[in-house]
């Protein structure tokens, strides 16, 4: 079983990594993180299939990606 975290004090809300997910279970929390930004946030986790897209393409290295 994979998982993806996201550090939402870490993210600055770019969004790459929400096209890049070929299962589409990455998007944007409502709730900002303490620098104002709305940071993203895995959705139905437990369909990821660790593909690391979404850990490669995030600049601010906000992103891991477990199996």
């Amino acid at each position: 079983m994979a998982k993806i975290v996201i550090d939402k004090e870490r993210c600055k809300g770019c969004e790459f990594c929400i096209p890049v997910c070929p299962k589409n279970l990455i998007t944007m929390s409502q709730r900002l993180n303490s620098k104002g930004y709305h940071s993203a946030e895995p959705v139905k986790g437990e369909e990821c299939t660790a593909c690391g897209l979404c850990y490669l393409i995030c600049p601010d290295i906000a992103i891991e990606v477990w199996k």
